[in-house]
């Protein structure tokens, strides 16, 4: 004998009948719904996966100009050494003066991401200017690399408040957080031809699609 199928229209109204009895939690919901969609022969509409913005070379360049123009020399290193090296906002304000190799122009970042050290490269350039903040902030016995006027290192949130500011003050409409620096320093690196398998020690991540 062959089940006949209730109706669309009359489904709906027991659905909405239900709705109005119970006060269904969220996981009973989804249970339904999927049900629903069963039985109705409906598909799930399927959101679009919208790739994650990454500042064009030419907003970074009216970034850091609203930086240097500032004259705050330190504003100026923190958002260098985010550009260089591509370090996490969490990593880079816990890096001491001790992680610092300038003989190999290398930073040691201490229990990334995953609770793992790497060595993350700067350049040649950044050598000068940044031993001389390194000499300084030695002198003052300080430990991070970046500390506040109080001796204290940087929190995330200060940080992130910081490229806030310049970002309002170069008229950059989209919001240019560490981790969009981060991800404008490894696409540049993609787009000069570097391959992914240097990126992908360098950047911390322990997948090469991690970077796509």
């Amino acid at each position: 004998m062959t089940k006949t199928r209730t109706p669309v229209r009359e489904k709906a109204k027991q659905f909405a009948k239900l709705l109005h009895k119970e006060n269904p939690d969220y996981n009973y919901m989804r249970e339904l719904f999927r049900h629903l969609r069963r039985e109705l022969e409906i598909s799930a509409v399927q959101k679009e996966k919208k790739l994650p913005y990454v500042p064009t070379e030419s907003e970074v360049k009216e970034f850091y100009a609203a930086v240097w123009n500032s004259k705050n020399m330190k504003d100026v290193l923190i958002i260098k050494t985010l550009m260089y090296t591509g370090a996490r906002v969490s990593e880079l304000v816990a890096i001491k003066l001790e992680d610092i190799d300038m003989a190999r122009c290398q930073i040691r970042i201490n229990q990334g991401k995953g609770k793992k050290d790497r060595l993350v490269p700067f350049p040649e350039s950044f050598k000068d200017v940044l031993g001389y903040h390194i000499d300084g902030m030695t002198k003052n016995g300080s430990v991070f690399l970046f500390e506040s006027d109080h001796k204290r290192g940087y929190s995330d949130r200060g940080i992130r408040k910081m490229l806030s500011k310049y970002t309002k003050a170069a008229g950059i409409t989209h919001s240019i957080s560490p981790h969009k620096l981060r991800h404008f320093l490894f696409t540049w690196l993609k787009k000069q031809g570097v391959d992914d398998a240097l990126i992908q020690p360098f950047s911390g991540h322990e997948s090469r699609k991690s970077l796509e």
